[in-house]
């Protein structure tokens, strides 16, 4: 499964907002360096979906703040 995620990084809190079906805003604490706040959207995907962080991975977006990733939902 494939979802456009909208990053907010330097957040005072962590959320997950599904604006619609494929479509998420995911506010962070971290920074956008070093791949901080990429890690800590990762990381807050894996528990809204309760996957491993090895089943996400990150398509485009890399240094945006609108990402696309994919959820593989077995060991993949």
């Amino acid at each position: 499964m494939k979802i456009f995620v909208k990053v907010k990084t330097r957040a005072r809190y962590e959320k997950i907002e599904e604006t619609d079906k494929n479509h998420y805003t995911v506010w962070v604490k971290e920074i956008p360096e070093k791949g901080r706040a990429n890690a800590a959207v990762i990381l807050l995907l894996s528990k809204h979906f309760s996957l491993p962080r090895k089943n996400i991975k990150l398509l485009s977006g890399s240094s945006s703040s609108t990402k696309l990733f994919e959820l593989f939902k077995g060991d993949s």
